[in-house]
């Protein structure tokens, strides 16, 4: 079966196409055939940063398999603001550990910046996370016993090089918190908890920034501040991955990926017309529904 060289899901032939040097490519939507259309080199020539490729991952509940995610594929590009959306249990947590490298999948593969990860031993994948990736947690995760710059310098010390404490002071101030330096995570707002939590993801240059539910603890005013703030890394050339159930953030995004029951049934360039839709194509149920339900 064909992919969409857009976003990568498996498509019919006999859908919406295009032509391009003697070849016929298909698509899922008329979105992906348009961005396809616009920039046609990029989604034939340059390599996705992040590409998943007919992913399943089944746990075992005491007896019990439960399939998390079932023949999953996607294509992430550099630079893209990505949305992964769904409510909760749809697989969205499930595939960001995959992207992150902080599980391996049950069936097929997934690459990270032209790696295929399932090559990777643990320690290779410890190295290769560390140094493409940073991830922003919903809950933080800060260290309570450091300072705002030892939280900060974790992940560069977890990779075994000199703290770069210039770099760290750097990005503190980027992000609004140098005068807050030796806080402590306690002595710190939700707000600028979690912008901490996005320059402890800075401190390594990593090629993409990994963030699941970053404004889910906060009101919607800090939400908006932290999301413009890392919106603002993308226009630096970060590529933005953000795992959520929240419309305000997918619409903000220039790909979406709507998961439901561990499959993605819209992927798209475009994703206004989308966010909230549920597997059957009807507004209103997969994303809204669970947001009420916070």
């Amino acid at each position: 079966m064909p992919t969409d060289p857009v976003c990568g899901m498996p498509v019919e032939e006999g859908g919406p196409g295009a032509e391009r040097g003697g070849e016929r490519y298909f698509f899922c939507s008329d979105e992906c055939r348009k961005e396809f259309s616009a920039d046609p080199d990029r989604y034939l020539s340059e390599t996705p940063i992040v590409e998943v490729s007919r992913v399943s991952k089944t746990y075992v509940l005491g007896k019990v398999p439960v399939k998390a995610l079932d023949d999953v594929s996607l294509r992430i590009f550099r630079g893209d603001f990505a949305a992964i959306i769904g409510k909760s249990g749809s697989g969205k947590s499930t595939l960001m550990h995959l992207i992150g490298l902080l599980d391996r999948p049950s069936k097929g593969s997934v690459r990270v910046a032209g790696t295929d990860t399932s090559r990777l031993s643990d320690e290779e994948a410890a190295r290769h996370r560390g140094e493409r990736i940073g991830f922003v947690f919903q809950k933080f995760h800060l260290i309570a016993s450091l300072t705002a710059l030892q939280n900060v310098l974790l992940p560069a010390v977890f990779r075994g090089v000199r703290p770069p404490l210039d770099a760290a002071r750097r990005i503190l101030d980027e992000v609004g918190l140098s005068g807050r330096i030796n806080h402590r995570p306690a002595e710190l707002s939700g707000g600028e908890q979690q912008r901490l939590a996005v320059a402890r993801a800075l401190i390594n240059d990593p090629e993409i920034i990994l963030a699941d539910e970053p404004t889910g603890n906060l009101d919607s005013k800090t939400g908006r501040e932290v999301l413009a703030l890392l919106e603002r890394l993308r226009s630096k050339g970060k590529t933005l991955v953000v795992v959520t159930h929240d419309p305000f953030i997918a619409e903000r995004a220039e790909r979406i990926f709507n998961l439901s029951d561990g499959r993605i049934f819209r992927g798209h360039a475009a994703a206004h017309p989308y966010i909230g839709m549920n597997s059957a194509g009807k507004p209103g149920h997969a994303v809204e529904a669970d947001r009420h339900h916070q």
